[in-house]
């Protein structure tokens, strides 16, 4: 690009010529003064400290503190959402172990049993929490929330047991509606009429009446005997067996799995009988057990309360 100029103090007029670089660098020196002109006019309004530059830097300050405080705010509320979310689920963790454990009964572990708090009283006066008291909190209700559900796993684990054991053990009545005959202990031989031990009970009931097992276990014994007749003995685990004699059918074979109330057999009057009834046995380590002692923890306790 050419520019002539002409001036009435020039002899002869000139030709300058403007070349793309030194448009360049015109304008990267007006930047340069521009901003150096800013960084001055910035150092000086600072070191006078003019009121307008004052009230800018106050307004930044102010909003960048609400925002702070803000963000403050927002995070301690949640915080505090949050632990009394924690405070209720550990009252319900509490009240659901206490409601199972006397459900159940079975207790609770030693380590839920707490400590007795003396007595306290006195007016309220709240006082806040920080941010790191609020997360301690949090920390330690998380802490003993983890304890009451291992406690309560605990919990279930012993119901799990307990619900095991009386599945083995003799409880249910191994014939309906019958009635009571010979108790455990000594009596009169019904053959001999002289003075001798039954290692059991009798249910009297008609020729046919289904035979239950008393509780889950294998059969041990399904066979014949001399004295006994038809006979079943069924293992109910850590040595503990019942028996069933007397039967007119064993409907069970040798190794074969029962269930509790399942029928195995038929009230009859084989082996040395004087009629239909079912001698029913309890042994421990094959040491003869009162059956009744059993018998009274099931279901069908009244009906031996009755006859």
């Amino acid at each position: 690009m050419q520019v002539i100029i002409v001036s009435r103090h020039l002899k002869a007029a000139r030709t300058l010529h403007i070349m793309p670089r030194h448009i360049a660098l015109g304008a990267f020196a007006f930047c340069g003064l521009v901003f150096l002109c800013s960084v001055a006019f910035s150092a000086l309004s600072l070191h006078l400290r003019l009121p307008i530059v004052e009230d800018v830097l106050l307004s930044v300050q102010q909003k960048e503190l609400r925002k702070t405080r803000d963000f403050i705010t927002n995070n301690l509320n949640l915080m505090a959402t949050r632990l009394g979310e924690l405070q209720g689920r550990l009252l319900q963790l509490d009240s659901l172990g206490d409601r199972v454990s006397h459900l159940s009964g079975v207790k609770r572990p030693q380590s839920a049993q707490d400590e007795t708090v003396p007595g306290q009283g006195g007016p309220f006066l709240p006082e806040p929490l920080s941010a790191s008291e609020l997360q301690q909190e949090i920390e330690r209700l998380a802490e003993q929330i983890e304890h009451r559900s291992e406690e309560l796993a605990l919990l279930e684990i012993a119901l799990l047991e307990q619900r095991v054991e009386n599945r083995l053990v003799p409880s249910t009545l191994p014939v309906k509606n019958a009635r009571l005959g010979s108790g455990f202990g000594h009596r009169s031989d019904p053959f001999l009429g002289v003075r001798s031990r039954h290692d059991g009970l009798d249910f009297a009931a008609p020729t046919g009446t289904p035979v239950v097992a008393a509780a889950d276990g294998v059969v041990l014994t399904a066979s014949y005997h001399p004295e006994f007749g038809n006979m079943i003995d069924v293992d109910h685990g850590d040595g503990l067996t019942s028996r069933y004699a007397h039967l007119e059918r064993m409907d069970v074979v040798n190794s074969q799995i029962v269930r509790r109330g399942e029928k195995i057999g038929a009230v009859g009057s084989t082996g040395r009988s004087t009629g239909p009834h079912l001698h029913f046995e309890v042994r421990m380590f094959n040491v003869p057990q009162n059956p009744l002692t059993l018998l009274k923890r099931g279901d069908d306790a009244a009906q031996l309360a009755k006859r």
